[in-house]
């Protein structure tokens, strides 16, 4: 059970699931059922798989039910996290396999940067430092393949960009045989 970043919105827990190849990835804008993770896990042991790995971004929330907060301080958002830990509890009730869990936090912004990223890390300052110099304020660069733009701050906060069901890493999770824990794909 790997619980990863993702208050809102399941890009990290989507896209770190798909590239490890997650047998259940649970994300906020899925839904899950524990009998469908459950299920998926116990097939995986008939057919001799000793292993399954869940990834969840800690906003997963089961249908008919809500996200797993720690705490709310005033006038603040809700802390959420503990989702690793209660599904990791409830799989291990429901099937008997001892489970355990990694809650990534913060830790998932120390790995070493690829090529890619320096490169993209060398375009965005370079491409700020142009903004600055051209005068334009309240704007954020960002990367559009393959050019690295200028875009208004307010249009770049004007909406929670959520994964879309329909989106290609979706689909091909569910290609892949990787559960949502839906009961779809």
């Amino acid at each position: 059970m790997v619980e990863v970043m993702g208050r809102y919105a399941g890009w990290i827990a989507l896209n770190a699931g798909v590239s490890a190849t997650a047998d259940v990835v649970l994300i906020p804008e899925i839904p899950y059922d524990i009998d469908r993770i459950c299920d998926t896990i116990l097939d995986r042991e008939a057919r001799g798989r000793r292993f399954s790995i869940v990834v969840a971004a800690e906003g997963a929330r089961p249908k008919d039910g809500s996200m797993v907060a720690r705490d709310q301080g005033a006038g603040r958002e809700k802390l959420l996290g503990g989702i690793g830990v209660r599904l990791a509890q409830e799989i291990e009730a429901r099937t008997g396999k001892e489970t355990r869990t990694v809650v990534l936090g913060h830790l998932q912004r120390g790995g070493g940067p690829t090529t890619f990223d320096r490169l993209l890390a060398l375009r965005f300052g370079a491409a700020a430092v142009r903004m600055v110099a051209e005068r334009r304020f309240n704007v954020m660069v960002a990367l559009d393949p393959p050019t690295v733009l200028a875009v208004p701050l307010e249009v770049a906060t004007e909406r929670m960009k959520s994964v879309p069901l329909d989106s290609d890493t979706v689909l091909t999770a569910r290609d892949l045989g990787i559960s949502f824990g839906d009961g779809d794909g």
